[in-house]
């Protein structure tokens, strides 16, 4: 009787995923607040000195979270590059005591050590074997992509902008400031939920609640924002 192929589906896109989330996120979210507080403060408030003020914030925004994105993620390259260098180095200095890391690794699974020994010194037969296998099973570290850095700073950055546009677009379109806040209240909110929606199926949550998690997220900061500065003007 044939058997059926097993094939498995794994999401393979984490660390641009997690980077999109991180831009879109804060770029929907700080601009909504921004926009809804400078429309609370009446005495001040127009829809050109929202677009100004957004559009600055954005720019500023973008700039400070791509480079927040490229920091993290060459942290992490220099953080690899260092341990790596470190177990190269007790490969050489101390051998013995690397070789027994490598069996307890295999203890941890269960192996005896006469099942585990032939494995064990087939791995520490070959220096970069070895040292690959530390980093991985010793340490958790798999080394990071070359591009990242630059990779997660523009994906950031970008997902910040196209974000921030979306709370934005209605004070460039509509001149009456209350309707230009009402409109992208519904813009933005409508604009979360789809976000949080999509987010959730991409990392096999429950989509709905990322969707509701999203927009009372941005929601609760709007409100917040636009109370406050209503209340101080």
């Amino acid at each position: 009787m044939p058997s059926t192929p097993h094939n498995e589906k794994h999401f393979a896109a984490s660390a641009t995923v997690r980077d999109v989330v991180i831009g879109m996120s804060d770029g929907l979210t700080v601009p909504f607040a921004l926009a809804a507080g400078l429309s609370g403060a009446t005495a001040v408030a127009s829809t050109g000195i929202i677009v100004i003020a957004g559009l600055a914030e954005i720019a500023a925004g973008s700039i400070a979270m791509g480079l927040g994105g490229y920091l993290a993620a060459r942290t992490d390259q220099d953080h690899y590059r260092s341990e790596r260098e470190r177990e190269i180095r007790e490969t050489v200095e101390v051998p013995d005591r690397e070789i027994d890391e490598v069996a307890d690794v295999f203890r941890g699974y269960g192996m005896s050590e006469q099942d585990a020994a032939p494995v064990v010194k087939a791995i520490c037969a070959d220096q970069k074997r070895w040292v690959d296998f530390m980093m991985r099973f010793e340490l958790g570290l798999e080394e990071p992509d070359p591009s990242r850095a630059r990779n997660s700073a523009a994906t950031i950055a970008v997902s910040y902008v196209l974000g921030g546009l979306v709370p934005l677009a209605p004070y460039m379109l509509v001149r009456q400031l209350y309707t230009a806040l009402s409109i992208s209240v519904l813009v933005t909110l409508l604009a979360l939920f789809v976000f949080g929606y999509v987010k959730g199926k991409l990392t096999g949550i429950s989509a709905l609640r990322g969707g509701l998690q999203t927009v009372t997220i941005g929601g609760l900061a709007s409100a917040a924002a636009f109370g406050l500065a209503r209340w101080i003007s």
